[in-house]
């Protein structure tokens, strides 16, 4: 995660003193910032081993822990905030993992890249899978598992009945309120669970 605007829009989503998650943590710089900034404590998750080793120099809790195994090793809201930033691409069982997210964290903050950008349609009209800033992969190259639009999010949320505290895009520093699936290249979701 390289876009300083995206980790400073994700940072302001999370309350001080949040006990926070972090699910595919990278080098653990926004679990980091969270903890020297907002007084925030918690875990990262990360199964690449430079990336763990990057986290334990930044003095990050991280687990090495392979995501498409589950989080069996939580209970249930046991953290306040649970990060899924940039990972959902790359994970085979994103809807089991969104049903985690919301399991174990009393709210979940999700962004990946969407799909449904208006260049991203324009390159796929054009017969080419896109390749842009925020999608620098040639699609036979590419770490990223699925493609997915902040419309399809949204009704991935409403299906599980999670309740959606906040949704917007980020766009070249900015945020997108306004037509987000079409005007903006990362969609972003604080969702919590329904209450009972």
């Amino acid at each position: 995660m390289s876009d300083p605007f995206l980790v400073e829009t994700i940072a302001a989503l999370v309350p001080q003193g949040a006990h926070v998650l972090d699910l595919g943590c990278g080098d653990g710089a926004l679990l980091e910032l969270l903890q020297r900034t907002k007084g925030c404590n918690g875990y990262g998750i990360e199964i690449d081993d430079a990336n763990v080793l990057a986290c334990v120099r930044r003095g990050v809790n991280v687990l090495q822990l392979n995501l498409h195994q589950g989080l069996a090793a939580f209970q249930d809201q046991s953290f306040d905030v649970v990060l899924q930033i940039d990972t959902l691409q790359h994970l085979r069982n994103a809807e089991a993992m969104l049903l985690e997210t919301a399991r174990v964290g009393r709210t979940g903050i999700i962004a990946f890249p969407n799909f449904a950008h208006w260049p991203n349609r324009l390159s796929v009209a054009r017969g080419h899978m896109p390749v842009t800033r925020r999608m620098p992969y040639a699609w036979y190259d590419t770490p990223n598992i699925r493609v997915g639009t902040f419309k399809d999010f949204a009704a991935l949320a409403r299906k599980h009945n999670l309740r959606v505290l906040d949704a917007f895009g980020l766009q070249d520093g900015r945020m997108v309120r306004q037509w987000p699936n079409l005007r903006a290249s990362t969609a972003v979701f604080k969702l919590a669970r329904q209450a009972s």
